[in-house]
């Protein structure tokens, strides 16, 4: 054991365990000794119960032998839990993999599920019926079912690294298909905490929206989103607050769709890319007058990240609602479920012109609102374009 070797700020050094054998057998508490030598008292506390001597029958702490503790326990590689203990793996597993009982204790069978082949789980098919625990829930349980038994602990950390990691494999690679998500592959940690809205700013949020688009009293003020179809097919609703005259928005193929296999992060060839989009609303801004496009809140999709480009060439300012919020634009959602009678769930939206969408939107604006006092959209927006003629 060489006591000389630099050790990463992360550990405790050898002269930091000496000042900690000094001062405890000065009596000085955990709290104090921690002060003294910068480090927390969660770690001190930890110190002195890791890596006490015990030769004697009882506790107590020599700088020697706690960096030699350290040190070995620290070696690597270590032989994974669940190799060295057969029972944790087979409890582990069972959990993990075993078969369901109905209330008399016979074995259900459930449906059948394809081999598993490295990939994530079936895209819409069955999935074997098992115990499914996660490993968070395996390792919290044990507790309760082995109180007095220190050998069958194990970290849900260790269940993961087991099932993800090849050379750790206690586990069975094909157990990852039971696990909730199903994924073949362990998502990173840099991705799971990746911002998803990154388009969105706090200037563009729904908080910031003038006043005057909440009471609804002045025109001009428009929700949007978008309606999906079968096949990555979709188009585009616009509803204004005050009136609720609707638009659709015509999104087409872009040409090369479907001839190519999909590529990740390729073009974004179904209609709805940001570049498309943004182009799109900027079309249907011109259909009509200018003091009629005051502001436009949006969902949190990413098909209008090119908002910033779509506000300085149409001057229509974009807002984003707040996630999992869509009463904020509860008009347009609302909107969206009345379409379904004209373009059902399921069916491919592509396949409608453009001339097609406005004699659907002509007909929805020519409904009568109760909202409206049984004045139709059309005739609420007439009136407004009247009043300022």
């Amino acid at each position: 054991m060489d006591m000389a070797k630099p050790v990463c700020g992360r550990y405790l050094s050898f002269a930091e365990r000496e000042e900690i054998g000094l001062l405890r057998a000065q009596d000085v508490g955990v709290r104090e000794i921690a002060r003294r030598i910068g480090r927390s008292a969660s770690t001190v506390s930890r110190e002195l119960k890791r890596n006490a001597a015990t030769r004697g029958g009882k506790l107590e702490y020599r700088a020697s032998v706690a960096h030699w503790k350290a040190e070995l326990v620290a070696r690597r590689p270590k032989p994974a839990k669940l190799v060295t203990n057969p029972r944790l793996r087979d409890y582990v597993q069972d959990h993990l993999e075993g078969a369901i009982h109905d209330a008399r204790g016979r074995e259900v069978a459930g449906p059948r599920q394809t081999p598993f082949i490295g990939r994530n789980k079936p895209h819409r098919g069955d999935r074997k019926w098992v115990n499914g625990w996660s490993p968070a829930q395996i390792a919290n349980r044990l507790r309760f079912n082995f109180p007095d038994d220190p050998s069958m602990r194990i970290s849900h950390e260790a269940i993961y690294q087991a099932l993800y990691i090849q050379g750790r494999g206690a586990l069975k690679r094909e157990l990852v298909s039971y696990l909730r998500t199903g994924r073949a592959l362990r998502t990173p940690r840099a991705r799971s905490q990746a911002k998803a809205w990154a388009h969105v700013s706090d200037e563009v949020m729904i908080s910031s929206r003038p006043a005057e688009a909440e009471d609804r009293a002045i025109p001009g003020h428009w929700e949007g989103d978008l309606s999906i179809g079968l096949d990555r097919s979709a188009i585009g609703t616009l509803v204004e607050r005050s009136s609720r005259f609707t638009m659709l928005v015509h999104l087409p193929r872009e040409t090369g769709y479907g001839l190519t296999p999909r590529t990740k992060n390729g073009p974004a060839l179904a209609g709805y890319g940001a570049i498309t989009m943004a182009n799109a609303l900027a079309h249907a801004v011109t259909k009509l007058p200018a003091h009629l496009w005051q502001s436009l809140t949006w969902d949190r999709g990413k098909e209008l990240s090119d908002h910033a480009r779509f506000t300085i060439e149409s001057g229509v300012k974009v807002f984003f609602a707040d996630p999992h919020s869509p009463w904020q634009r509860g008009t347009n959602e609302n909107t969206n479920g009345l379409l379904r009678q004209y373009f059902p769930k399921g069916t491919d939206l592509s396949r409608w012109s453009e001339q097609e969408l406005q004699a659907v939107a002509l007909a929805f604006n020519n409904r009568p609102r109760k909202t409206l006092g049984g004045k139709t959209p059309a005739e609420a927006l007439n009136e407004h374009l009247k009043s300022v003629a």
